[in-house]
């Protein structure tokens, strides 16, 4: 089980495509894995963001969301060099 204490970062990145290739890379060698995506175009909850005063005009929206993908650290090394190949 993957845990906050006992997890380490193997990605994190804008692209959605290199997101998923990572995801089914992990899921195919068998690597459990958890994830989140922040999306830097809503408004923060505890006050009004950079983007929420000035907007996201001429922004590009593919870049918009940050994308995280976090394993065990006991299968950081293992899945550290599949994602490097």
């Amino acid at each position: 089980m993957i845990m906050i204490l006992n997890q380490k970062e193997v990605f994190v990145g804008a692209a959605l495509k290199r997101f998923n290739e990572v995801r089914d890379i992990l899921s195919v060698n068998g690597i459990n894995y958890k994830y989140r995506v922040v999306d830097n175009a809503s408004p923060s909850l505890l006050g009004a963001s950079r983007r929420a005063r000035t907007g996201t005009f001429g922004e590009k929206m593919e870049h918009s969301k940050t994308y995280y993908i976090y394993v065990h650290k006991d299968d950081y090394d293992k899945a550290n060099y599949l994602l490097r190949k």
